[in-house]
């Protein structure tokens, strides 16, 4: 019987297992016009958290009571629907469940890139895209820029950091402890920060960059965010991604660096990805070329089953993945 997770409880904090519950649903036949597609990997992101408090943002909350939603791969397994058929491989919005049923325009056919389907919700999903988008669109990232990446170890900052090495940039990237810090130098960082370590992010930063930095890309917020304004060039460009740091505590930025907001002319933009989902052919036509190729490292930390998804979410926010969480069915 399909089953789904629901949230039923909006959290306080760091979501615990009183907020989930796992739902049998008794399956329908599919309407015409309906495909039905066996989920094999879910995606978890941190952006779900705020969608599981009840406040307006730019994507609504999570009822309660209601299934969850996230990024997910599958296979068609019934189809009374033109356009798709059973053994089609695709990727959708419909996850937090092993079975999905829905319209075709909901589904997106999986690109024959010949790499391993979970890609489509890492370096060829959303995280990708993000990181494209946000790297070389928000940011105006180019050859010879100095970019600083929080994050680094994490599913988009990895990515920004392969792009904009391949780009012909000069990356710092910031990880948790020696071993993250160790992955990001291995997919071609030219210096790491320890945000772990006993010594002050800015006085880090500074020494890693002592000319200052054209573009920094925030997942983080927080110190991180005080760290880039410190260091930042004249003209400096933030693309505003994330703010992890704040998610599950609401704590204020201490933002004591802003005044070099004006003196530096420093641009900082916020941006979110669902404005650039109708130029995702344009980022398959350069990233998808890479990875075939063999350019990227597809750095994934995988859960298995459909149990475990809170908990995987969970370890967003722990530091428990390197590069991108997905949960495979």
């Amino acid at each position: 019987m399909p089953r789904a997770w629901n949230l039923i409880a909006r959290p306080t904090g760091l979501p615990g297992p009183e907020c989930f519950s796992l739902v049998e649903t008794p399956p329908a036949p599919l309407a015409d016009g309906e495909v039905r597609v066996r989920n094999t990997w879910l995606s978890v992101d941190p952006y779900m958290r705020g969608r599981m408090n009840d406040v307006k943002s730019y994507v609504p909350p999570f009822g309660l009571n209601e299934a969850m939603t996230g990024g997910a791969v599958g296979v068609v397994v019934e189809s009374r629907a033109d356009g798709l058929k059973p053994g089609d491989r695709v990727m959708h919005m419909l996850g937090w469940r092993d079975e999905a049923v829905g319209k075709p325009p909901e589904f997106m056919p999986l690109p024959d890139l010949g790499v391993p389907d979970q890609m489509f919700l890492g370096l060829l999903g959303i995280t990708g895209l993000t990181a494209y988008f946000g790297l070389f669109d928000v940011a105006e990232a180019k050859a010879g820029d100095t970019v600083f990446v929080s994050a680094a170890a994490g599913a988009v900052g990895s990515a920004v950091v392969q792009f904009a090495k391949l780009k012909g940039m000069t990356v710092i990237g910031s990880a948790g402890g020696a071993e993250k810090c160790a992955l990001v130098r291995d997919l071609g960082a030219d210096a790491v920060i320890d945000y772990k370590a006993d010594r002050p992010l800015v006085k880090q930063l500074a020494e890693a960059a002592p000319d200052g930095i054209d573009v920094y890309f925030d997942n983080v917020g927080g110190e991180h965010l005080d760290a880039a304004l410190a260091a930042a060039r004249n003209h400096g460009r933030f693309a505003m991604c994330g703010m992890i740091e704040s998610y599950n505590t609401g704590a204020p930025l201490s933002l004591q660096y802003a005044i070099r907001i004006v003196g530096f002319r420093l641009q900082l933009r916020g941006f979110i990805i669902s404005d650039y989902m109708h130029r995702m052919n344009e980022f398959f036509a350069e990233v998808g070329p890479w990875a075939a190729a063999g350019k990227l490292k597809n750095i994934e930390t995988i859960r298995d089953g459909l149990e475990g998804a809170p908990d995987a979410f969970r370890e967003l926010f722990s530091g428990g993945n390197k590069g991108k969480m997905v949960v495979r069915l």
